[in-house]
């Protein structure tokens, strides 16, 4: 991903409010597939990660983009901005191009 495709998800996500909350359980096999099925719905998602949570967000943020296949956008104090690429027909985000 390019600095240019970071910068443009980087502004979407600015409006969004977090969809997911990762608390003290930290991350659980029904939380990474809802992240999943949220991805394959939505390609952009923010996920805030609440004070009780002992995990770092960046750490958090490195393990769930890697169980989701997905990257990470930017991770802002406790919260999280990953993106995966939609498959053909559920692709919502058209990225700028690499050059």
């Amino acid at each position: 991903m390019t600095t240019k495709q970071r910068a443009y998800l980087k502004g979407l996500a600015m409006t969004m409010e977090p969809i997911f909350q990762i608390g003290k359980n930290s991350m659980t096999p029904e939380l990474t597939k809802a992240i999943e099925e949220a991805l394959t719905a939505r390609e952009l998602i923010k996920i805030s990660v609440l004070k009780n949570c002992a995990d770092d967000p960046r750490e958090l943020a490195n393990m769930i983009a890697e169980r989701t296949h997905s990257d990470v956008v930017q991770v802002i104090g406790k919260k999280i901005v990953l993106y995966r690429e939609g498959k053909d027909k559920n692709r919502k985000i058209e990225l700028p191009r690499q050059n």
